[in-house]
C-alpha cells in the first residue's frame, strides 16, 4: 500500500516536469523570434552596391511631334469678262502661269492671261487707243508676233499681230480682240487660282465675275501650339516637315499670340528665309488648309560620349563630374542633354559611372 502511494506521487509531478520543459522551449522560441524580428537590421544601404552604367558613344537629341499648317494667301488678280458656258478649265490651282497661257474656255473659245495693270473692259480693234492697247502690244511682242511701237495705237500692224495670235489659238483670225479673250493680271509669271464655285466645267458666266486670284509665291506655314509649348520653342528653332515623299526644313521666325485662350502661332520660313516647300509647293492645295506632320527640334542631335544625366554631380562651384566604379571623380563638360541622357566631355567611352550619383568620392 505504501509502495502504491509512492508510485502515485511520482506520477503526479511528471506532467509538471513535462509542462515546465515545454514552457521553457516555447519561451526560448519566442525570445529568439523577438530577437530576430525586433533586432536592428543590417546596414542594407551600406551593403547594397551602387548601380553602374557604362558610358558609350552615341547621340542625344529631342523633338516634339506637331502638325504644321500650310495655306496660300490670295488676292484678287483678274476679272472674267467672257459670257457663256465654261467648256473646259485648263488652269490647275496654284500652277505658275506665263503670258499667253490659256486659263479656261468659254463656248470653246480660250481665255488667255496677259500682264497689265489695266483690266480688260472693252473689245479692241483698229482705231482703238489707250493703256489697254499698249498692254496688248506688249503681250503680242512677248509672243514674238509684234515688232512695232508700243504706243497704245491699234493700227494695221497691231491688227496683223492679233490675226497671227488668233490663228495659233484656233479661233477666227479677224484681228478683233473680243471682251473676254484676255484677262490682264498685274504681274507674270505668277501663281493663279480660279474660284471653283464660279469657274467650273458647265458653269454659266455672264461677265464681271471676280474669280481669278493671285497666290503668294509660296504658301505660308505655321504651327499652332499652347502657350506652355511655345516657351519650349523659341524663335530660330528648327522644324522638319514631312510630305508624302519629301522632307522640308524650316525655322520658327516669329511667335504670335492667336487668341485669348493662350494659343500661340509659330510662323515658319525656309532656312534661308524664303520658300519652305520649293518645287513641292505646286502639290499643296490652294483651297483651305493642309496639315503636315512635323518634328520640332527642341534639342539638335549631338554626338559624343553619352552618360545618364542622373550620374552627373554638380559641385558647390558649379563644376560637374561623374564618379567611376573605383569611386574616383571625373570632371566633365556637358555638351547636350535630353530625355535623361547627356553628352559629356572629359571621360572616355567605356567608363562605368555610378548611378545614383553620390558626392562621397575620394
Amino acid at each position: 500500500m505504501a509502495e502504491q502511494e509512492s508510485a502515485n506521487r511520482r506520477m503526479d509531478w511528471r506532467p509538471w516536469v513535462t509542462g515546465g520543459a515545454l514552457g521553457i522551449v516555447v519561451g526560448a522560441l519566442i525570445a529568439w523570434a523577438g530577437i530576430v524580428v525586433f533586432a536592428p537590421a543590417d546596414e542594407v544601404l551600406d551593403e547594397t552596391p551602387y548601380t553602374y552604367v557604362e558610358v558609350t558613344e552615341g547621340e542625344v537629341g529631342s523633338s516634339i511631334s506637331l502638325n504644321a499648317v500650310a495655306s496660300w494667301e490670295t488676292m484678287p488678280a483678274g476679272t472674267n469678262q467672257a459670257s457663256g458656258t465654261v467648256t473646259s478649265v485648263e488652269l490647275i490651282g496654284g500652277t505658275a502661269v506665263n503670258a499667253g497661257d490659256v486659263l479656261y474656255r468659254v463656248g470653246l473659245r480660250p481665255v488667255v492671261v496677259a500682264a497689265g495693270s489695266v483690266p480688260a473692259f472693252r473689245a479692241l480693234d483698229v482705231g482703238a487707243n489707250g493703256a489697254d492697247v499698249q498692254q496688248l502690244q506688249a503681250f503680242l511682242a512677248s509672243e514674238g508676233l509684234y515688232g512695232g511701237a508700243q504706243d497704245g495705237d491699234f493700227g494695221w500692224r497691231t491688227a496683223q499681230a492679233v490675226r497671227e495670235w488668233q490663228a495659233g489659238l484656233g479661233v477666227d483670225d479677224d484681228g478683233v480682240v473680243r471682251l473676254g479673250d484676255l484677262i490682264f493680271v498685274p504681274e507674270l509669271p505668277a501663281r493663279l487660282s480660279l474660284d471653283p464655285k464660279v469657274i467650273a466645267r458647265g458653269a454659266t458666266l455672264g461677265g464681271g465675275e471676280q474669280a481669278i486670284s493671285g497666290l503668294a509665291p509660296h504658301p505660308s506655314f505655321e504651327i499652332p501650339v499652347a502657350g506652355a509649348q511655345a516657351s519650349l520653342i523659341p524663335v530660330g528653332t528648327t522644324v522638319q516637315i514631312r510630305a508624302d515623299d519629301a522632307s522640308w526644313s524650316a525655322i520658327v521666325s516669329e511667335q504670335i499670340p492667336a487668341n485669348d485662350s493662350g494659343e500661340v502661332r509659330l510662323l515658319l520660313v525656309g532656312p534661308d528665309g524664303g520658300s519652305i516647300c520649293g518645287d513641292g509647293c505646286a502639290g499643296i492645295p490652294t483651297e483651305g488648309q493642309s496639315r503636315f506632320p512635323s518634328e520640332v527640334v527642341t534639342q539638335a542631335p549631338v554626338r559624343g560620349v553619352v552618360a545618364p544625366s542622373a550620374a552627373l554631380i554638380s559641385g558647390p562651384d558649379g563644376e560637374v563630374s561623374v564618379v567611376d566604379q573605383a569611386g574616383v571623380s571625373h570632371p566633365v563638360t556637358v555638351a547636350a542633354s535630353a530625355k535623361g541622357m547627356s553628352v559629356v566631355e572629359g571621360v572616355p567611352a567605356g567608363t562605368r559611372v555610378r548611378i545614383p550619383a553620390s558626392a562621397g568620392t575620394r
